[in-house]
């Protein structure tokens, strides 16, 4: 199968970025997975309890926003177009880049669904409580032992987001600050550098 080299296009003034609807989408999406992983951390650390539980409540929340703040992320993906990579990137980087996001992808809507499946296993009840009250129906037929297979694979999907969030930033500090390259302004509230040739002063 061959791969699909991601579109790159002349931009000899300008560079095309992402509207303001995906920039939107993409921070308060940051803003959640970072805040995911530090209350799941946390709550994971502690003994059980009232205060885990409302720890716990809170990680079941934030999952089921990212789920479904995803499944609009993706259907606004498909059905806009992104904006097309600087030609000087490099092919390895524009692939790199785009099989990142695919990732991203997979794993933000992969990982809440593990994360219900593992609270699925052995339930007694038909829903669990998110905060506010609101009921997150269950998936009936999960064994305990099920769940605990999927806790531990939703365990290890954790650890590669967390890498890959580190690949990707380590990549946009590269451009900025390394290559100095024009697809640091892609993204929102980031903008490209002024590459104005400076007059020669007479």
């Amino acid at each position: 199968m061959t791969t699909t080299v991601p579109e790159a296009v002349p931009q000899p003034e300008t560079i095309l970025r992402y509207n303001n609807v995906a920039a939107a989408i993409h921070w308060l999406t940051v803003v959640l997975l970072l805040t995911q992983v530090y209350v799941g951390f946390t709550f994971h650390n502690m003994e059980r309890g009232p205060e885990r539980a409302e720890w716990f409540t809170w990680h079941k929340t934030i999952g089921a926003t990212i789920l479904v703040l995803s499944l609009i992320r993706l259907a606004w993906r498909l059905a806009h177009k992104p904006p097309p990579f600087p030609v000087e990137l490099p092919r390895w980087e524009r692939i790199a880049a785009v099989w990142n996001h695919r990732a991203f992808y997979v794993l933000l809507i992969v990982l809440p669904l593990t994360g219900l499946l593992t609270v699925s296993g052995g339930a007694n009840e038909a829903t669990t409580r998110l905060v506010g009250g609101i009921p997150l129906p269950l998936i009936p037929g999960i064994s305990e032992a099920l769940g605990d297979t999927f806790g531990g694979i939703h365990e290890l999907l954790v650890r590669v987001t967390i890498a890959l969030i580190v690949i990707h930033v380590l990549a946009a500090l590269k451009h900025q600050f390394v290559d100095h390259s024009r697809a640091e302004g892609r993204m929102p509230p980031f903008r490209e550098r002024d590459r104005t040739p400076t007059a020669p002063v007479n």
